[in-house]
C-alpha cells in the first residue's frame, strides 16, 4: 500500500489536523514542517510555541499527527522544536482569532 503514497498525500493528511482548542489546522498555525517520506517513513517537526506547554497538550497534537499519517498506511515520526519569536507572534496572532469559546 505505502508505494501509492506520495508526499502530496501526506501534506493533504497532515493538513487535515485541527488544534483542539483552535479553529485553524496545525499547518496553518505553523505548527508542523519538515514533512519528508521516505521508503516507509513519513518524517515530520511538531513546532510549538513554548516547549513547556502541558504533556497532555503536546501527547494530542502528535497523536492526532500519527493517526492522520498512520490512516495512509505509513509509519511516523515526530519531531519536537520550538518557534522562533516572529513565528511565536504569529501563532498568537492566530490563537487569538481562532480560540474557540467554551
Amino acid at each position: 500500500m505505502l508505494e501509492n503514497i506520495s508526499e502530496e498525500d501526506v501534506h493533504q493528511a497532515v493538513g487535515q489536523v485541527v488544534h483542539p482548542e483552535i479553529s485553524r489546522t496545525l499547518v496553518e498555525l505553523g505548527m508542523v514542517r519538515d514533512i519528508a517520506l521516505k521508503d516507509a517513513e513519513v518524517t515530520l517537526t511538531l513546532v510549538l510555541p513554548f516547549l513547556g506547554i502541558p504533556a497532555s497538550i503536546k501527547d494530542y497534537l502528535m497523536n492526532s499527527l500519527r493517526q492522520a499519517v498512520m490512516r495512509l498506511g505509513a509509519n511516523v515520526e515526530i519531531r519536537i522544536a520550538e518557534m522562533n519569536e516572529e513565528e511565536r507572534l504569529a501563532f498568537l496572532a492566530m490563537e487569538q482569532e481562532g480560540w474557540k469559546e467554551r
